[in-house]
């Protein structure tokens, strides 16, 4: 009792400190005032664009979100998600993960072209992915953090990496736990980042299809879906067609970065396989949501140290890679 007190009054002070995290890469450091300099402007461009793009559409801070993650799990955060395919290059946009699914690349074009015009050839598409996934959660309602910065943009995409190491909706729970600890990422990241774009934004029927209909080749439902819960999502996405109906994440609060995540997990509606398995098939897992769904302070705390832990994975540095000009193409 006396260590998990402990523990929590550390968190309640952590919690009034600001969040300033430096990464240590092979190549060198990424720090917050990376451009305070070269681009003085930087962070101030991102977030007005940003703002601008949430303001339009709120699914858009998910979607950006969305983009960083699934560039730093595939050869670290170097924006290879952003390429499209040319020469040898194969895009990571046509993979199972992001087909018809990754959006924000026009975003990302518009905050690049005014990074441009403001300091050219000095801001990479990288580090724009990691400031515009911090500005899409804090405009919906979640934590901040500083952004430690100074990533270089990769000269190539992996359409295989993009199909095999992103966690997906299907994967059991030892699945995701391993592709995570793969990135050098742990179980408390995990489930923090569970709740990453799965508080905001959309998923669509064909990701969790199984789960109404058959969930282990047997004909039946996924007997951890609360059954009044389910019956809802079967009058839009029946058993065939309707593959790209859009069902919101956390229905409690679609367009708010909060614990609801949690809390309906807990009451078996989580939307995806990938959402109730951190409840059913893990006591860590299962104490960490519990513990998140009691506390939004404590789930905004970690979720900002693990986004900087994720921001962190293989990023190029110093000599390595380039400054794209355009992030959809190599210089």
């Amino acid at each position: 009792m006396a260590q998990l007190m402990s523990f929590l009054i550390a968190f309640s002070l952590l919690a009034f400190a600001p969040l300033c995290f430096c990464g240590k890469s092979s190549s060198g450091y990424l720090y917050p005032q990376f451009y305070d300099h070269s681009c003085p402007k930087a962070q101030e461009i991102v977030q007005c664009i940003v703002a601008k793009a949430v303001a339009k559409e709120t699914r858009m801070a998910a979607s950006l979100l969305r983009l960083h993650f699934h560039d730093c799990f595939v050869k670290g955060c170097d924006a290879s998600i952003l390429l499209d395919s040319s020469g040898s290059i194969i895009s990571e946009k046509r993979s199972n993960p992001n087909r018809n699914s990754a959006r924000g690349f026009e975003v990302i074009d518009e905050i690049k072209s005014a990074l441009e015009k403001e300091c050219p050839q000095t801001v990479s598409c990288a580090d724009i992915l990691a400031l515009a996934a911090r500005d899409s959660t804090v405009l919906t309602g979640g934590p901040s953090w500083e952004v430690p910065l100074g990533r270089r943009d990769s000269k190539g995409a992996s359409l295989s990496g993009s199909n095999n190491d992103i966690p997906a909706p299907n994967n059991t729970f030892q699945t995701i736990l391993t592709k995570f600890k793969l990135q050098g990422l742990d179980i408390v990241d995990l489930v923090a980042l569970s709740g990453r774009s799965h508080t905001i934004g959309n998923a669509r029927c064909t990701s969790f299809r199984q789960r109404l209909y058959n969930q282990s080749g047997n004909g039946q439902p996924d007997n951890t879906l609360d059954e009044s819960y389910a019956a809802q999502l079967r009058m839009g996405c029946p058993r065939s067609g309707g593959d790209q109906n859009l069902f919101f994440l956390d229905f409690v609060s679609p367009t708010k970065f909060d614990n609801s995540y949690f809390k309906n997990i807990l009451a078996s509606k989580g939307l995806l396989n990938s959402d109730q398995v951190l409840s059913t098939k893990n006591e860590a897992s299962m104490e960490l949501v519990k513990k998140y769904a009691e506390n939004n302070d404590l789930f905004f705390q970690q979720f900002a140290k693990s986004m900087v832990k994720m921001g962190n994975i293989s990023p190029l540095t110093g000599n390595r890679g380039e400054i794209r000009r355009n992030c959809r193409r190599i210089n």
